[in-house]
């Protein structure tokens, strides 16, 4: 309990009248910090912090490494720079030892400063400052973690782009013809070679697998512990919710992802309707935060590895790489996969002008460009938006003869009020040409039965998509395209055979959960995912506490 006393070990509030004092004391929380523990993360709601005890060290994320930025010591305090410009915390306060932390809300400083001038004085200066040294930071030239050297329409070279951006990985790309390429990189490696990535600790590598350049680059690939509560396959928005609040419960909990966490909502430009954020956020962006919050808990995530195959009886799960995986409880979260485009000629220029999905790193190659999108549902929508920034003319081919069955309608507003952006309907590709790369499409216009050939500077699909789940054993039960079946869905297919109902989420394996698009269900949203994969938890926390493997009706 705060007393009048701590608040005076403050120089700050030294100099306040008791009355002052006494609101501080009877108002404000007493926070006792662990080694480790927070007093607030980076993003965190303003408020004024005073520290009466241990060491408080500031940090902050550049580019998804943490760096510190200096310490808070006994009568310091921190928060006055998001008082100053009502706004969350730029950077993170977390104890170095046993620490004690003063946390004075908003509204009850603004009541003492209204009161003591001097005080809001102080503060008003002291933001200031701390303002100066941030605009410092902010002004220092970035360095990238990775240099990339390779040709604009290198496969191998589009894949490691994909992935370092997926991974929030910043780099800088020179390819052959870039004209500051011998400044950057004197003596360039042979073409041979290419795509060649130089780290910032100067470590060289040619063409290098995914997850070789995840380990040099400090991602996790293994799990840490061979056992835990529950594992989660897929790291897209179901898998991310239900690794915090798996992590968040106590749970020893894994994410394995095969490649970046975010899903394919990860690469949407802008999720417009999502709750809580009023001017939307991009897929990336919450994907990072979801990422760094179900890490902050305590969650395990491991990139670029792929699950072979699921024992149902044991739940071993066995990687890519011969390693095996021990855990109480499943969740399946493994989203879906673009459809695969049926012209000919696609496969060759994958990569090379043709791309599925949006490709956010290929937004650059798309300055100036005429590009097309084939598809008529949000994620085309967005991603239409997103390039039209980039592109000279983007024009979204749609074999129906509207948007509306499809798309949501602030997306058909915004689409309608950019000039650049064209909707042609009733319009399929019959044929794509070039010979290193994409250079024309020829479009069927279903209406008049004619095809026009059109210059293209990239073609982005996005014709549905379908679950991936041949790799599943056979006694996970499916829809005939593949979906999970859940809860009733498993009851009227004749799949179930356990002593009890079968949980909500819960498959034809007990013990064995599925969330967001891989189940079966009508609904594909990035807010129904994230509420499945909180309430997959809570049914594996049913599951472990009241279930244990019970008996099935068969007496087995």
């Amino acid at each position: 309990m705060l007393t009048i006393d701590d608040i005076r070990t403050v120089p700050l509030f030294s100099v306040l009248a008791t009355s002052a004092l006494e609101r501080i004391a009877h108002t404000s929380a007493d926070l006792r910090l662990a080694p480790g523990e927070w007093a607030v993360p980076e993003g965190g709601e303003r408020a004024l912090f005073a520290v009466l005890a241990g060491r408080i060290e500031v940090v902050k994320l550049f580019d998804g490494v943490e760096r510190r930025l200096g310490w808070r010591l006994p009568g310091s305090i921190f928060g006055e720079v998001p008082l100053a410009l009502g706004s969350p915390f730029p950077g993170g306060y977390r104890a170095a030892e046993p620490s004690r932390v003063i946390r004075v809300e908003p509204h009850d400083y603004y009541a003492v400063a209204a009161a003591s001038p001097e005080l809001a004085a102080k503060v008003g200066a002291l933001a200031r400052e701390r303002l100066g040294g941030l605009q410092g930071i902010a002004a220092e030239a970035p360095r990238a973690r990775v240099t990339l050297l390779g040709p604009q329409w290198d496969v191998v070279c589009s894949d490691v782009r994909r992935f370092l951006t997926r991974n929030q990985i910043t780099y800088e790309w020179l390819t052959p013809e870039s004209p500051h390429l011998r400044t950057l990189w004197p003596e360039p490696p042979d073409a041979a070679d290419w795509p060649v990535l130089r780290l910032a600790d100067g470590t060289v590598v040619s063409r290098p697998k995914a997850r070789e350049l995840a380990e040099l680059l400090g991602l996790q690939t293994r799990a840490r512990l061979t056992e835990y509560d529950t594992v989660i396959v897929g790291g897209g928005p179901a898998g991310l919710a239900a690794a915090v609040y798996g992590a968040s419960e106590g749970l020893r909990t894994l994410v394995i992802e095969r490649e970046a966490p975010g899903g394919q909502a990860g690469t949407s430009s802008r999720i417009e309707n999502y709750l809580g954020f009023p001017n939307g956020v991009s897929g990336e962006e919450l994907a990072l935060r979801a990422l760094q919050q179900a890490r902050r808990l305590g969650a395990e995530t491991v990139v670029t590895r792929s699950v072979e195959r699921i024992d149902p009886q044991t739940r071993e799960i066995f990687l890519d790489g011969d390693d095996v995986v021990r855990t109480r409880t499943v969740i399946l979260a493994t989203g879906v996969t673009w459809r695969r485009f049926a012209v000919d000629g696609v496969d060759r220029l994958i990569g090379k002008g043709v791309y599925y999905g949006a490709a956010r790193s290929e937004a650059s190659a798309t300055h100036g460009a005429d590009i097309h999108l084939i598809g008529a549902g949000n994620s085309a929508g967005q991603a239409a938006l997103f390039f039209a920034s980039h592109a000279r003319s983007v024009t979204l081919l749609v074999r129906g003869s509207s948007l509306g069955k499809g798309m949501s309608h602030y997306l058909i507003d915004q689409l309608r009020s950019r000039p650049n952006i064209a909707v042609r309907l009733n319009s399929e590709v019959a044929a794509v040409h070039g010979d290193t790369h994409l250079t024309a499409i020829s479009i069927r216009d279903g209406g008049a039965e004619t095809v026009t050939r059109s210059e293209s500077g990239g073609l982005f699909v996005f014709i549905g998509a379908d679950a991936d789940t041949g790799w599943l054993p056979a006694e996970i039960a499916r829809d005939e395209r593949g979906y999970l079946l859940t809860g009733d869905k498993v009851m009227s297919a004749g799949r179930w055979s356990h002593d009890r109902d079968p949980y909500l989420l819960e498959t034809s394996v007990p013990g064995i959960f599925a969330c967001g698009d891989v189940r079966f269900s009508p609904v594909k949203r990035v807010a129904s995912a994230v509420g499945e994969g909180s309430m997959a938890i809570a049914l594996v926390h049913q599951f472990l506490q009241q279930d244990r493997r019970g008996p099935r009706r068969d007496g087995a």
